[in-house]
């Protein structure tokens, strides 16, 4: 089967229209699809285009809020605690990033906890915008259970995703972004979605025992990543997004697969401003010199050269533009298509290729 490939500004006024539809205002509706755009075009689709049904399910059932209305709990300076109050993810994580920025330079330190929140899509999209402010960020947010405990055969605990993000030389950026599951849920989405098999290192079937097959991995157990220390990880990053935050905690969390269920997950951003440490041509020397020292390593058998974290995404932004766009999996193109008739807004055609 010819792929098909789309141009991203094409993509980006589609998703843009859909959720318009759906009474998003069209700023934030704007900054939602381009943050889902942006991860294909990363390369991670898991996190892209592919959940935009799930969060026009949770839209028209009410579960998320399309007009936002976050309230201030709390407000120290450098730190608040907003109420997000149901509204979408990405837009109160966008919030929550520019407060911590203004207050980073400010106080040198910004803190916005989030609860009473939504998912947000990928993290490394609002912790790279604080980097290219000039702060060095760490998101943190929780998600519904998606990994038994070490030891245990149920879900009790998250993906919990958290990402770091920093400048790096001649302005570039420095990203992590990372789920503490094997893989990421949306992950064997994907490959549901491109019917394809999964690695038996991804996840269990609901009685315990390895799959290839996406259909178990999702209504099964994901696997840790790093073993007892994946487990361990996301059982902290709860306490942080979750329990600090005062959102909910382990399987009182609901994510964006579940079309009416309040999600109450949370976030913390944090954002650090270099220059309060006094020496910002100090950082940007140290820097560049972790950069050229681990590029420069010889390489291992199996690989041409060594990347910094963030690279990858980078050349496969580049990459997909030169292509002139993004090649979304058949049953990925299948929903959106259904959507868009459902709302009213005509998927765009691509090209082939």
């Amino acid at each position: 089967m010819t792929a098909e490939r789309i141009e991203p500004e094409f993509l980006r006024a589609f998703g843009t229209g859909v959720l318009t539809a759906l009474g998003v205002p069209r700023v934030d509706a704007a900054l939602v699809a381009d943050s889902l755009v942006q991860a294909d075009l990363w390369g991670h689709q898991s996190h892209g285009l592919l959940r935009l049904p799930w969060y026009a399910a949770r839209l028209r059932s009410g579960a998320v809020r399309a007009v936002p209305d976050p309230a201030v709990l709390s407000d120290t300076g450098p730190l608040v605690l907003l109420d997000g109050r149901d509204g979408i993810g990405q837009v109160l994580t966008e919030r929550a990033r520019r407060l911590a920025v203004e207050r980073a330079r400010t106080h040198g330190v910004g803190v916005v906890g989030v609860r009473n929140s939504n998912h947000f899509g990928t993290a490394m999209y609002f912790t790279r915008r604080a980097a290219q402010d000039g702060c060095v960020a760490v998101l943190t947010t929780n998600a519904s259970p998606a990994m038994a405990p070490w030891g245990g055969r149920e879900k009790r605990v998250g993906t919990n995703p958290w990402s770091i993000a920093a400048p790096g030389p001649d302005g570039t950026v420095l990203a992590l972004d990372i789920a503490n599951t094997a893989v990421a849920r949306g992950k064997i989405h994907l490959a549901k979605n491109r019917g394809e098999p999964i690695p038996e290192t991804w996840a269990l079937t609901a009685d315990g025992a390895p799959t290839t097959d996406p259909e178990e991995g999702v209504l099964g157990v994901l696997l840790p990543m790093a073993g007892h220390k994946g487990y361990a990880i996301a059982f902290m990053m709860d306490v942080l997004s979750g329990a600090l935050t005062g959102s909910a905690v382990g399987t009182g969390v609901h994510g964006p697969y579940e079309p009416d269920a309040r999600s109450g997950c949370g976030h913390l951003f944090l954002a650090l401003d270099p220059d309060a440490f006094g020496d910002r041509a100090g950082y940007e020397a140290r820097v560049r010199q972790l950069v050229d020292e681990v590029r420069s390593v010889p390489t291992a058998q199996g690989f041409d050269e060594v990347l910094h974290p963030g690279e990858v995404e980078d050349r496969a932004e580049a990459a997909n533009l030169a292509a002139g766009g993004v090649v979304l999996a058949r049953d990925s193109l299948a929903g959106l298509r259904r959507l868009g008739h459902e709302v009213g807004v005509p998927f765009p055609a691509g090209r082939r290729g």
